[in-house]
This record gives structure tokens, C-alpha cells and sequence, in this order.
């Protein structure tokens, strides 16, 4: 059971699952609407507790989430969703979400294959009206669904929550110098978190935001404005507007949304229901707008582990309520982000002229790391990865190495920068690529599925896969070293295979790949870590008679046309695989081996690549499983092959 503690919640001795009566009663936010605002508190009581039990079975978004429990309690119970479009930034925090929207009895399905999902879901309920998973989306879409709704003359406002930390991005400030067309159909809730915007508020703050958002001011601040428009003289419209900013800014703070369109709300104590409630309400049936409602909460509130480390449990593995401590598997080689950590720190060592830049992500990146030992070498620059890569470019064209660390899928948001500002200036910009492949829970928001196919397109590029985490340290190296044009190495999400590090590193050959092992009639061309399902299909082939050689290639550009070139020569079958969709390595294969002639003596080439689908969540095994990517999956697709070319699969078969 959770009790109260100084504000704080705690898990009494022993724990069990709480007890929710009221929560019991409240299904979906009509009912939730069916209570009386005295008992909101006890729901929002319950729903963390709930959501606290829920989270510790499966894993998840926890800090985020429980900071928003009053929050998403007042939302739902104020406005008529679904009618009125709730839409929640990146979607970790709407678990709260997720239990008061009818999804409560298949929480500790989230993120599991075929449950739940972690990040808001259009085709999973009618009160997700918009997908998110990726930062500072919110506002654009709520203003999309307002503008609709007005064009439409059809009712409903549109709601975006957003977090201080989403406000880093300049898309958040594109929409906002949009909104002004919505008018009061738009409503923004800056949710302020890590007070980065705001002092600590109190009574006085929770009260003038209440007073100014009441009808009466409002008409009243109108009323003002329409007759200084109308009857002041021209020498005291000036002064008049000063003054009514002035008092703004005096009062709440708002006058950079306030330039922007906005009237501004706040800031106000987001676990507070008796002051969210009625301020809320009274946003709902304002004339004016649009609306921005500055929140401010706390990250895991009421879960003390939680409010005590706030990046420990913002994602979490399966933990035990009572102790706040998370599971831990086996334990088993380094992750691929922490070798490419250590790899980038001992290159910095050697090269003072290396540098290391973050989206936002210092810890799931490993930058943390390179951060301790080089603080000023170090550079965060927040939810902006466009910025990111052009801040990179400028420091590269000065003569500097720096490192762009981003996850795969975070870069997309960047593409433009990566073809104007890097690749057609062939500045030696460093792409890390975390995340690369499939990433299992975080489903397909989060996978890296496209970085191969965008980035081997562009000329100048070099890009490569790390097969393993010795052969990542060697990437880090080789990238390092290479100033004549921008580079990439993507690696996976997840652990290592348990090779040897080596020391020192070695610089690869750009454009060469490796012969891992020596056959006759099958080809395998792996690009990155499928390698190890490529030896395990070799294995099988070779005991079915079939003579196969597996090459680890390496680059997907410059590809080893050498190489290629000979294995198609001299095998019967050429299986290119790859952890990325259509249009990457074994397009580029296939591209070549056409242009040369390659294929007009009867030559199989197959190539293996995600299939052409969004794979929702499940275990990254099950996933490369249902993918094709597996060993299973190779040795099927080179008999079904060597079929088509009417051979026999026997040991007559071989060269």
C-alpha cells in the first residue's frame, strides 16, 4: 500500500498491490467526470499508486509519468475528451494517460510483444489521437486538429501538453508563431519540470493565475484593450500596452508567449487540484486564445526513489516497489553505447582536437562519460538535433573533430542539415549512430531502420557498421582519423557478442571489408551485427553440403567493390543482410553487380533487409525473428535460390 509522507509517497512494509476503490469505479474519463472535485485528490492517489504497481511488473517511462498524475486527473476531468483532442509530447508520460482511458486492465502488457505501448498510439484507443514518441511534435499537431476543427466549423479544442525539455526545440517555437489562427480552440499546457523556466510557486502565484484567467478579467483586459485601440489618443496606446505587459510580466512571467499569440497562464502548482481545476475550467470557456497553462510538477512525485533520482527512474527496468531497486539481468559483455564511450574518451586522450556533442541524451549515448573526463569538450545542446549538426559542421570547418552522437532515429530529424551543411561541403563531421537496427520495447518509433538508406545516397559519405564491439572501437578509431569528408558507424541498442577489446585500435582501410570464413558455392555479405546469425546459417549450410563464405563488409559506402566482385564471380548464391530497410546495402549491391554485368551467367543474388513495415514492440529476438533477419531465415533464402536454379541441395551441390 502506498501512505503519505511529507508530501512524498512511500510503499509501507509489506507491500501489496493498493487498493483502489475509486479508481475501481473510474474506467474512462466520463466517469471520472461523474465525481464531485473533492474527490480528485483520492483518484489521483490512487492512479499513482496504480501506475507505481504497473510500471515495477514490466519496465517503463516512470519519473515522467507520475509527475503528471494530477495533471492528466484535472485534463480529462475538465475537458471533453475525446471530443476535445488531448495530446501528450514524446507520450512517456502518459501512462497516467493510458490506466484513465480504458487501458487500465492491460497495463502490465506495456510494452511487451503484442501489448501495449509505451508512447501514445493512434490504433490503440480513440483518446490517443495523435502518435508521439519523438520530442516537440505536440503543439504543430494540436494546432493541426484546431485549425481543422475550425475550418470545419465542427466543435472541440485541441490540448498539447508539453515539457520544458521539448521547448528546446525550435519546432515547439515554429508552431507557437502559428497558433494564433486557432484562437481559443488551441490550449498549450507547458508542463515545467525542472524549473528551468520558473521560481517555485506558491499561494500568491496559484492565485493571480486563477484571477487572471477568470472570465471576468478577461473580459475586463478585452474591454481595455478595445478601447485603447479605440478612444486613447495615439501618444497614450504605447504606454497603455506597456503597462499591461508590464503587469503581465509582474505578474506570471508570460510576455515571450505572449509576443508570440498566447495569453499566458501561470505558473501554477501542477499537483495541486484545487487550483488546476478551476483554472482550467476557466481556459476551457475563455473567448480569448489561444492558451498557454505554465505547470509546474516534479518529476516522479509521490515515489520517493523516484524524486530522489530523477534519471535513474525516468526509464526503469522491472523493480521491487518496496526497495525502489531494478531487476538486473546476468551479467554479460559491455553494451555497444558503453564501448563506444570508452573508445571515444581514449581517442580524446590522444587527439585534444576531438570533440563530443549530444541531443539531449548525454547518458543513453554514453556521452556522461566522455563528460567527466572533458567538461568543456563536452556539448549538450538539447532537443535540437538540426542545430546539433550544423554547430558540428561549423566546429569541423574550423578545424576540429567532432563526434555527433545521436540515435538513429533522432537524426532523421536532421537530414536536411546532414545533406546541405555536412555532405555537400564535405566537412569531416563524426556521425555515432546509436540505436541502430531494431531496439525492441521502444517498438517502431525508436528503431533504426533508415540511417543506412539515407546516408549512403549522399556523395563525400562514409558509413560503416560495427559487426562487433572490437570492431566498433576500430570504427571510433578509423573515424577519428579521417578528415577528408564526413564518416558514420552505426551500432545496435544492447549488449556486445563478448569479443576481446583491441588495444590499441586499429585504422580499417576505407571501402575494405573481411573475409570472416573461406567456402565455394554460397556468398554471405553481412553489414553489421547480423554476422553472427550469418556464421550460425553458414554452420547449417555447410552440413547440408552447401560450401558457404561469410564476408563482414563493413562499409556500406564505399563499398568493396573488389570483394563483390569476386564473391559473385566465384559463388552460385550471394546473400546480402543488413539491420536497415530497403534501399541500403543490398540495393547498392545489387546496383553494382547489375551495372557490371554480374548477374547475366545465372547468378542468385538475394538480399535480406527489414521488411516494409513499422514492426510494433516485442523482444529484439522475436523481432529479427518475424523480420527474416535470422539464421533460420538465411538458410531458407538461399535454398529457395539454389531451387529456382534447379540444383540439387545435396553435397553434389558443391563447387
Amino acid at each position: 500500500m502506498i501512505e503519505k509522507d511529507s508530501g512524498a509517497t512511500r510503499p509501507s512494509l509489506p507491500y501489496r498491490r493498493p487498493d483502489t476503490p475509486l479508481l475501481d469505479k473510474v474506467n474512462t474519463p466520463p466517469e471520472l467526470r461523474l465525481l464531485k472535485p473533492e474527490q480528485l485528490p483520492q483518484l489521483a492517489d490512487e492512479l499513482r499508486a496504480e501506475m507505481i504497481d504497473a510500471v515495477s511488473v514490466t519496465g517503463g517511462h516512470l519519473g515522467a509519468g507520475l509527475g503528471v498524475v494530477e495533471l492528466t486527473v484535472a485534463l480529462h476531468y475538465v475537458f471533453n475528451t475525446p471530443e476535445d483532442r488531448l495530446i501528450w509530447d514524446v507520450g512517456h508520460q502518459a501512462y497516467p494517460h493510458k490506466i484513465l482511458t480504458g487501458r487500465r486492465d492491460r497495463m502490465r502488457t506495456l510494452r511487451q510483444g503484442g501489448g501495449l505501448s509505451g508512447f501514445t498510439k493512434r490504433s490503440e484507443s480513440d483518446y490517443d489521437p495523435f502518435g508521439a514518441a519523438h520530442s516537440s511534435t505536440s503543439i504543430s499537431a494540436a494546432l493541426g486538429f484546431a485549425i481543422a476543427n475550425k475550418l470545419s466549423d465542427q466543435p472541440g479544442k485541441a490540448i498539447a501538453v508539453i515539457g520544458d525539455g521539448a521547448m528546446s526545440a525550435g519546432m515547439a517555437y515554429e508552431a507557437m508563431n502559428n497558433a494564433r489562427e486557432a484562437g481559443n480552440r488551441l490550449v498549450v499546457i507547458l508542463n515545467d519540470n525542472d524549473m528551468s523556466i520558473a521560481p517555485p510557486v506558491g499561494a500568491l502565484s496559484a492565485y493571480l493565475a486563477r484571477a487572471y484567467s477568470s472570465n471576468t478579467f478577461l473580459e475586463f483586459r478585452d474591454a481595455v484593450r478595445q478601447l485603447a485601440k479605440k478612444a486613447l489618443p495615439q501618444q497614450l496606446k504605447k504606454p497603455a500596452k506597456r503597462a499591461d505587459e508590464m503587469f503581465r510580466t509582474l505578474a506570471t512571467g508570460g510576455t515571450l508567449f505572449e509576443e508570440l499569440g498566447f495569453y499566458y497562464v501561470g505558473p501554477i502548482d501542477g499537483h495541486n487540484l484545487e487550483h488546476l481545476v478551476p483554472i482550467l475550467e476557466n481556459v476551457r470557456d475563455a473567448a480569448e486564445g489561444p492558451c498557454l497553462i505554465h505547470v509546474v510538477t516534479k518529476k516522479g512525485k509521490g515515489y520517493s526513489f523516484a524524486e530522489a533520482a530523477a534519471d535513474k527512474y525516468h526509464g526503469v527496468t522491472k523493480f521491487d516497489v518496496v526497495t525502489g531497486v531494478q531487476s538486473k539481468g546476468p551479467a554479460g559483455p559491455p553494451s555497444y553505447t558503453n564501448v563506444f564511450a570508452k573508445a571515444l574518451v581514449d581517442e580524446a586522450r590522444r587527439d585534444d582536437k576531438i570533440l563530443a556533442i549530444t541531443a539531449a541524451m548525454p547518458t543513453g549515448t554514453g556521452l556522461d562519460k566522455f563528460a567527466k573526463e572533458f567538461p568543456t569538450r563536452t556539448f549538450d545542446v538539447g532537443i535540437a538535433e538540426q542545430h546539433a549538426v550544423t554547430f558540428a559542421a561549423g566546429l569541423a570547418a574550423q578545424g576540429y573533430r567532432p563526434f555527433a552522437t545521436i540515435y538513429s532515429t533522432f537524426l532523421q530529424r536532421a537530414y536536411d542539415q546532414v545533406v546541405h551543411d555536412v555532405a555537400i561541403q564535405n566537412l569531416p563531421v563524426r556521425f555515432a549512430i546509436d540505436r541502430a537496427g531494431l531496439v525492441g520495447a521502444d517498438g517502431c518509433t525508436h528503431a533504426g531502420a533508415f540511417d543506412v538508406t539515407y546516408l549512403c545516397t549522399l556523395p563525400n559519405f562514409v558509413v560503416m557498421a560495427a559487426a562487433d564491439e572490437a570492431e566498433l572501437v576500430n570504427m571510433v578509431h578509423t573515424c577519428a582519423l579521417h578528415d577528408s569528408g564526413p564518416s558514420a558507424v552505426r551500432y545496435p541498442r544492447g549488449e556486445g557478442v563478448g569479443v576481446a577489446l583491441p588495444n590499441p585500435p586499429v585504422r580499417l582501410e576505407i571501402g575494405k571489408g573481411r573475409i570472416v570464413r573461406e567456402g565455394k558455392t554460397v556468398a554471405i555479405l553481412s553489414l553489421g551485427t547480423r554476422l553472427q546469425e550469418s556464421l550460425k546459417a553458414a554452420d547449417e549450410l555447410d552440413a547440408k553440403g552447401l560450401s558457404t563464405t561469410v564476408a563482414d563488409m563493413r562499409f556500406a559506402k564505399p563499398l568493396d567493390e573488389a570483394l563483390i566482385r569476386k564473391l559473385c564471380m566465384s559463388h552460385q548464391v550471394v546473400v546480402t543482410i543488413e539491420e536497415g530497410a530497403i534501399g541500403g546495402f543490398g540495393a547498392h549491391v545489387l546496383t553494382l553487380a547489375s551495372d557490371e554485368g554480374l548477374t547475366d551467367s545465372g547468378l542468385k543474388i538475394r538480399t535480406m533487409r527489414l521488411p516494409d513495415v513499422f514492426q510494433d514492440h516485442d523482444n529484439p529476438a522475436k523481432q529479427y525473428a518475424e523480420a527474416g533477419l535470422d539464421a533460420a531465415a538465411i538458410v531458407k533464402t538461399v535454398l529457395t535460390a539454389l531451387r529456382h536454379n534447379n540444383l540439387e541441395v545435396s553435397a553434389g551441390a558443391r563447387a
